[in-house]
């Protein structure tokens, strides 16, 4: 599959399955799962056609592993704006983690902490690659650290996804560093 192609067949199931999957048409369960036929179904209504074995194909290429496919259902893995409950259970998570940010959030963040914004948690980096790849997204990456470790002895609850990124509420900023 063109590489242009499947990148936009993976926008179209970031904004549907985690943001706006009433604007096609399409329902998802309270855990956030779509039936694969409904969704391939709303897409071609909605004048974006794509296969079972392209969508096949984005789901198993896609470098993040945003998505799950599940038989005959698929989810986004994370990053919903829409209320789903992902049932993930409370895990502990290492020492450190990592936040992909920009340099004009810096301040504010080590102000006053990292905050959901439009989701339902913060994101959590693994390592500091991809927490760097994460900010690289919208300009010179700036890598914050995380004192997770110290965050769950403190009571906070991490959960982390099928993709391995850690979710939190919040991390108040006496939990940041540079």
């Amino acid at each position: 599959m063109d590489e242009r192609r499947a990148v936009r067949i993976s926008k179209y199931l970031a904004r549907h399955l985690r943001h706006r999957p009433e604007r096609i048409g399409l329902t998802l369960d309270p855990g956030g799962w779509a039936d694969v036929a409904e969704l391939l179904a709303a897409a071609a209504r909605h004048g974006f056609p794509f296969t079972r074995a392209e969508l096949e194909h984005v789901v198993a290429a896609n470098d993040k592993q945003r998505y799950v496919l599940d038989g005959n259902r698929i989810r986004a893995a994370q990053g919903h704006s829409i209320q789903v409950d992902l049932d993930l259970p409370s895990a502990s998570p290492p020492e450190l983690l990592y936040h992909g940010t920009v340099n004009r959030s810096v301040e504010s963040i080590l102000r006053d902490g990292l905050l959901p914004m439009g989701r339902h948690a913060v994101h959590l980096s693994p390592d500091r690659e991809t927490a760097r790849r994460v900010g690289a997204r919208r300009g010179e990456p700036v890598v914050l650290v995380v004192q997770a470790g110290r965050m769950a002895a403190d009571g906070h609850e991490f959960r982390v996804s099928s993709n391995g990124v850690w979710l939190v509420d919040l991390v108040p900023p006496g939990y940041l560093r540079e």
